[in-house]
């Protein structure tokens, strides 16, 4: 389970990306600016390669308010998508025959 202790203070989510991973799930969340003010937007895909180098199929994102709450919310919706989508991640890294 992912905690909201394991991601990065709000400061450094002004400033950069953050990336992490957990039980085959990788995860981003970085600030997007959109028409309506900024956002938070996260994104998960399975291991075992970075943002850049998977494809965008194989990507899910959410947006969320960019402040404390925003935070709690992605990380509860990484927690949903780790459990929701766990056959995935156990799968992940054993190339795209063993996703199927």
């Amino acid at each position: 389970m992912i905690r909201r202790e394991d991601i990065l203070s709000m400061e450094y989510l002004k400033k950069a990306e953050f990336t992490g991973s957990h039980l085959g799930m990788r995860y981003r969340l970085e600030k997007v600016d959109m028409e309506d003010g900024k956002k938070l937007k996260a994104t998960v895909w399975p291991e075992p390669f970075g943002f850049v180098n998977t494809p965008a199929e194989e990507k899910e994102s959410s947006l969320f308010s960019f402040d404390e709450d925003g935070v709690k919310d992605a990380v509860a919706w990484l927690n949903d998508r780790l459990f929701e989508e766990k056959d995935r991640w156990d799968n992940a890294g054993r190339g795209p025959a063993a996703r199927r």
